[in-house]
């Protein structure tokens, strides 16, 4: 039997999607305390297109070319020395940031979480990123009580629909801001719609709001600020307005350690910014805890996180494109061993 090929999405340089190339690559050996997985579905993010341009602080030493890829769910089909607890055919996940739009990569076993039997690999890709970061920002960092009102921007969004899901399960009163056309999605997922184009999200609400998560960071999350009730909590966990608007990356650091500062202000209201890969090294337990509730959700049917469209990999930097263009209701993920002419196209 022939060797398996490997083909990675390399960017070459930072920039646009024109600068992502699929290549031939030397096909990896798990080394001790690793195993080589196959990937069968790996997300294409939001997250993808700020390390492309380099606006994303957690791979701002990082020069290219490397390899893209925020995340991962494999079958192991090589173990490396001194693992255990995994064998051959195995399903698990990791949250990698980059490598991992690939046919082959290798992955440390301590890092990674099984993926229960039965689950569809794409929709468990869409869990290790987005709904994480979701169910993260409910329960880890806003510490949310059932009954609370809650504004939830981006809601037609990745995480913005995973949020509102999760936080229906948790009891919240929520509203989902996003462009009038998503409002029937809002509805379904159980929250209020606010239409960007129609309505002020400052004064929906008289009293202000419990918490705003804000992935946005429009006029610098002071508009979201402004939204809380006293005693409220902003929590913020992304620029792309200010990504949109091409500012630099230190501008939108600016943004984000001004939040800390806000808290001396009068009327007690609060705001912090959450990032998944901080959270993961202060606290690793949780990432694998709260990854394999997410998976049980799914198994369950509690949860049905949406596939905008499983793309293969010579359409990577075509699905780059779409999401910078936004308006999927959806997850797009790759999936490699899809051809181009069997691909659900990303547009």
């Amino acid at each position: 039997m022939s060797n398996p090929r490997n083909r990675v999405v390399q960017l070459r340089r930072f920039g646009g999607p024109e600068e992502l190339e699929v290549v031939d690559a030397p096909l990896p050996t798990a080394g001790p305390g690793e195993v080589r997985v196959q990937v069968l579905a790996s997300g294409l993010e939001y997250t993808d297109t700020l390390i492309r341009r380099h606006l994303y602080p957690q791979t701002a030493s990082r020069r290219p070319p490397f390899v893209m890829g925020y995340d991962v769910v494999g079958e192991i089909d090589q173990l490396g020395d001194r693992v255990s607890g995994f064998q051959l055919g195995d399903r698990v996940a990791d949250m990698t940031v980059l490598g991992s739009n690939a046919a082959y990569r290798t992955l440390r076993a301590s890092d990674l979480t099984l993926v229960p039997a039965g689950l569809d690999a794409a929709e468990a890709a869409t869990l290790i990123l987005s709904w994480m970061t979701a169910y993260q920002l409910l329960h880890r960092a806003g510490r949310v009580q059932s009954g609370q009102r809650v504004l939830v921007h981006g809601a037609a969004g990745a995480v913005g629909q995973a949020l509102l899901v999760l936080g229906g399960i948790a009891g919240l009163q929520l509203w989902g801001g996003a462009h009038g056309k998503h409002a029937a999605l809002i509805r379904e997922l159980g929250a209020t719609p606010v239409d960007y184009q129609r309505e002020d999200f400052t004064r929906v609400l008289p009293g202000g709001f419990d918490i705003v998560f804000d992935g946005i960071g429009e006029n610098g999350y002071r508009r979201s600020f402004s939204a809380l009730k006293r005693g409220g909590l902003l929590c913020a966990y992304g620029y792309s307005a200010g990504v949109q608007s091409h500012r630099r990356m230190l501008t939108m650091l600016m943004w984000i350690a001004r939040l800390y500062l806000w808290r001396w202000l009068p009327g007690g209201r609060r705001a912090m910014f959450y990032s998944i890969n901080a959270m993961r090294l202060q606290h690793s337990g949780w990432f694998m805890e709260d990854l394999k509730r997410l998976f049980a959700l799914l198994g369950s049917g509690a949860i049905h996180p949406r596939v905008a469209a499983r793309v293969s990999l010579d359409e990577v930097a075509e699905a780059h494109r779409s999401l910078e263009a936004g308006g999927l209701e959806g997850k797009l993920v790759l999936c490699p061993d899809l051809s181009p002419r069997h691909g659900q196209r990303a547009a």
